[in-house]
């Protein structure tokens, strides 16, 4: 049995996925209305449907968040509190993650074939594992206050790394 916390404000969105996940990993969903989800089944489908519902409770499409199923897919969570000291600092850094109509947030998803979401204090990342990297890397740059233009050169070479590592089986 595994117990996890999503906020309240998405537990509709798991409560929408529920039949489906519960389908896809034999195991039983009991969502409470506070947000406390316990899962029940084999210890296997309990290690994958942990990180999906807690990709789903950080803002994720249920269809998104799916993907963690694959065991060559991870879920990382990067707090914000670590460099956001109060709110004015938060939507800063969250405006630059997402970038002028979300130009960073598509940069970053499209160099390091992950998904991005960036919800209340938190920035949620699935990404191949041997991409993740690349784009923590990219958000920790961002949130450090780097130059955008620096970044997106650095996608770029991160995307070509990604690609020859790829091509020799890295």
């Amino acid at each position: 049995m595994e117990i996890i916390n999503i906020p309240v404000q998405r537990v509709s969105n798991l409560q929408d996925a529920k039949a489906r996940l519960e389908e896809l990993t034999n195991t039983k969903i009991n969502i409470s209305e506070e947000g406390q989800i316990i899962l029940q089944g084999d210890s296997a489908s309990e290690f994958f449907l942990k990180d999906v519902v807690k990709a789903i409770g950080r803002g994720f499409d249920p269809k998104d968040a799916e993907i963690l199923f694959k065991d060559d897919y991870s879920l990382e969570i990067v707090d914000l509190k670590d460099v956001c000291r109060n709110e004015k600092d938060l939507q800063r850094v969250r405006g630059r993650v997402i970038g002028e109509e979300g130009k960073m947030k598509t940069e970053i998803e499209n160099a390091t074939d992950s998904k991005l979401c960036i919800y209340g204090w938190t920035v949620g990342v699935i990404a191949p594992l041997d991409t993740m990297v690349y784009a923590l890397k990219a958000i920790d740059k961002i949130m450090r206050g780097s130059q955008l233009t620096t970044i997106f050169n650095d996608l770029a070479r991160y995307k070509k790394e990604i690609l020859a590592n790829r091509l020799l089986g890295k």
